[in-house]
């Protein structure tokens, strides 16, 4: 799908040497008469799957991008000076991507502990299209780390659209009602979501202020925050009398009451307030041409030192969820001499067919590298395993200098990807080996790409071998879970970590895969306190912890235990573990009742990603309509709700709450289904399916299609629906017509192919109707 798109832009760059900028484009922008410049980032890419070192240019975008979706060449041109150029036959499939000429760039970021919310106006033109024709705009926003959208606001001459998060069942029946146009939301990768707005025309503004959140990172006693907002040369606009003019505004509420210290920045902040724990920066300018650097930023807490503290949230009136919400946080300080555990490592490491080539290189990169950072007194194994499994050693080895250079061998030697996916049977394996740890701490890091059928079993295995180990003297194996790509079910992984005490990344995008596994095994494995407890349980009347299972405290990451509870909270907690000479620890940490902080949404991802893997674990459909109740409340996407874009005239204002919103979306369907007449731009966009991860692929796994060969997510069937109703009219109504639609809703459900039925009697296209029950796979 990313190459696709790339393709699409590369394509429509050179459909944009078409245009005409009139006189002045020969003095102020020579470039207008060549091929525009493409984005400066270079990636590297291997035409032979493995770890090749060809270069080639990247047309994914670096910052917030809108693009005019063009299938017609002819279409392409200047609307305020007509260059009358030949007329061009043919069309594009896929369509060209031209990206727009931007107009106006603001940035508003509010970071709260480890968490950033960003905010993103911008306002572009649609200077490629001709007077009189108009496009869809396809809009792209990367996101930095682990970013999640949250929400889209867009504004089309007179037009609004508003995003609201919907249970799954009541978005389809909403777009099937009011006949929505298909937004074709999906992900690129792991950190571009595209939407589509239909039917903008030639020369018209289009305004998008679109909100994620993502995180930041913690290295050193230092946060540091890196925002995608670098635009290549080809969205400025031509012309010298254009006024460019870019915002930031930067909020810091730490939430720790020590002093915080500005450390570095991307862009020329002015601070603007200064408190303890809390910062305020801003930054504006009059640019000739848009920032072509992230946005980043850093701060570091003033505390050599652990410190930690609990802070507290009251949930207002009309959340469904009535308990008081806590979170605690440790910060392990910037004290180097501390000592950290031994450690006894095993890794496990997918060599499925799947793997092959970029996916197994940079895993073997980062095992081996990883292996160079353990101690002397240190110990590992290295398990691969596809089908089979394959040891490195069938004991604990050393990690002596001659045995890591053993293992480097014996990784190029041996780990050569092929076969299935087995796992059980490898960690059944780990788990025997570091058996009997009493002075170190035994961990398992987990890397695979794939999905298998046995996941609940291995969980289940897991949790009543940790059980049965924590009645003796020996110290638990923490299991530390990898995922590459979107194949693999990323809930077994985060619910496999978080039972065993354990912490889990991901990479979608392979290219990250070294980075990112090397950064997990360096905070996961630099425990400083392990065994950790917090005395609750005699204060409070009910308690709900999240994660169930606290993690060790390790000099990579703070640590976050968040929840809700009933009761009443004393002013200090007591939290209580063990030291890595095997000493007693014990901390008693400040209760505090936050005013100004929005703990609730700070935390609202990290809920709803716990909650989720405990309802697919338990296969609970009460647990799922709790994710999906507070999906929505805290406008945080979730498996079980869908995203569509509300249209609403200018003026009238949308709703405000979810609570709201409920009554609104029954009003609307019942008003849509009188206006089922109305042009695509004037009806409701629906951005199809789920926004989250998924929950794996069995069906790719098993034919071991490697990560970064992800089609994107299909289309629910009421966006199909909802794409071929808009796109069918009695004008069209002909059997070519309605057989296109029923090929693209194949392998759907039974509602689908009725309802595909209804459509074609609709557009008196009788022939087809039975074709309708034969070519949609009904289940």
């Amino acid at each position: 799908m990313a190459g696709e798109f790339e393709t699409s832009v590369e394509y429509g760059l050179k459909l944009s040497k078409r245009i005409y900028y009139g006189k002045e484009s020969a003095t102020v922008a020579p470039a207008a008469s060549t091929p525009p410049e493409p984005v400066r980032q270079m990636s590297r890419r291997s035409s032979t799957g493995g770890s090749g070192t060809d270069q080639q240019i990247s047309f994914l975008p670096t910052a917030v991008t809108a693009y005019a979706v063009v299938s017609e060449p002819e279409a392409v041109d200047n609307p305020d000076v007509p260059s009358y150029q030949p007329y061009v036959h043919g069309r594009c499939d896929p369509p060209a991507l031209i990206p727009l000429h931007m107009y106006g760039a603001e940035l508003e970021v509010d970071c709260c502990l480890d968490h950033a919310r960003v905010g993103f106006s911008g306002r572009w033109r649609v200077h490629c299209v001709k007077t009189g024709r108009s496009c869809d705009c396809r809009v792209a926003v990367p996101m930095g780390e682990k970013g999640t959208i949250l929400s889209v606001e867009a504004e089309v001459t007179g037009r609004l659209y508003h995003s609201r998060l919907m249970k799954a069942e009541d978005a389809e029946e909403l777009s099937k009602a009011s006949k929505a146009v298909g937004g074709d939301g999906r992900y690129l990768k792991g950190n571009i979501y595209t939407f589509r707005i239909p039917q903008i025309a030639g020369g018209s503004m289009v305004s998008v202020k679109v909100s994620w959140s993502q995180k930041l990172v913690y290295r050193g006693g230092q946060f540091s925050l890196d925002v995608p907002f670098s635009f290549p040369p080809f969205v400025n606009p031509i012309g010298s009398r254009i006024c460019k003019r870019e915002k930031i505004l930067l909020n810091v509420k730490s939430g720790i009451d020590k002093e915080i210290a500005f450390k570095s920045s991307s862009h020329a902040l002015m601070e603007l307030r200064r408190e303890v724990g809390k910062m305020g920066f801003s930054y504006e300018a009059e640019v000739k041409t848009w920032s072509a650097s992230n946005f980043s930023f850093s701060y570091s807490v003033c505390s050599a030192d652990l410190f930690g503290g609990v802070l507290l949230h009251t949930p207002f009136l009309r959340e469904f969820e009535e308990k008081q919400m806590f979170c605690l946080h440790l910060f392990p300080g910037t004290n180097q001499l501390r000592k950290a555990f031994r450690k006894k490592v095993v890794f496990l490491v997918d060599i499925s067919g799947s793997m092959k080539g970029d996916p197994l290189e940079s895993t073997k990169n980062a095992i081996m590298s990883s292996l160079y950072k353990l101690n002397q007194e240190d110990s590992f194994n290295i398990i691969a395993f596809n089908g089979e499994m394959y040891l490195f050693s069938p004991l604990m080895e050393p990690a002596t200098k001659e045995t890591i250079v053993k293992a480097n061998q014996w990784i190029n030697d041996k780990l050569l990807a092929g076969g299935g996916t087995n796992i059980l049977p490898p960690l059944q394996q780990a788990m025997k080996l570091l058996a009997e740890t009493t002075n170190s701490i035994p961990l398992i890091f987990l890397v695979t790409d794939g999905t298998v059928d046995d996941e609940r079993d291995i969980c289940n295995f897991v949790k009543a071998s940790l059980a049965s180990a924590s009645t003796g003297t020996s110290i638990p194996p923490r299991i530390c879970t990898f995922g590459v790509g979107s194949f693999c079910n990323h809930y077994f992984l985060q619910m496999l970590a978080q039972v065993a005490k354990g912490h889990f990344d991901c990479a979608f995008d392979t290219d990250s895969v070294d980075s990112r596994l090397q950064r997990l095994f360096t905070t996961a494995s630099s425990v400083l306190i392990s065994n950790i407890s917090i005395d609750f349980l005699t204060h409070l009347d009910s308690l709900e912890l999240l994660p169930s299972s606290i993690p060790d405290l390790t000099t990579g990451a703070p640590l976050l235990v968040s929840g809700r509870y009933h009761g009443t909270f004393p002013e200090f907690v007591k939290v209580i573990g063990t030291w890595a000479d095997m000493t007693h620890f014990t901390m008693d940490v400040k209760v505090k009742r936050t005013k100004d902080l929005p703990l609730d949404r700070v935390l609202a991802r990290r809920q709803i990603d716990l909650l989720t893997a405990t309802a697919w674990l338990s296969q609970s459909k009460e647990l799922e309509d709790k994710v999906a109740k507070l999906s929505i409340q805290k406008g945080v996407p979730s498996e079980y709700t869908r995203m569509i874009l509300i249209y609403t005239d200018k003026g009238e204002k949308p709703p405000e709450t979810h609570l709201v919103m409920e009554v609104f979306s029954k009003l609307n369907s019942l008003r849509s289904l009188q206006l089922g007449s109305e042009s695509a731009e004037k009806q409701n966009i629906y951005l199809g399916s789920s926004l989250g991860i998924g929950l794996g692929n069995l069906v790719a796994t098993a034919r071991n299609i490697p990560p970064g060969n992800e089609e994107g997510k299909q289309p629910d069937a009421a966006a199909k629906l909802a794409n071929a109703a808009s796109s069918c009219c009695g004008a069209v109504a002909d059997r070519v017509c309605c057989m296109c639609f029923i090929r693209a809703c194949s392998h759907t459900s039974k509602q689908c192919s009725i309802l595909a039925s209804q459509i074609c009697a609709a557009l008196a296209c009788f022939e087809c109707i039975s074709f309708c029950y034969e070519l949609c796979a009904c289940e």
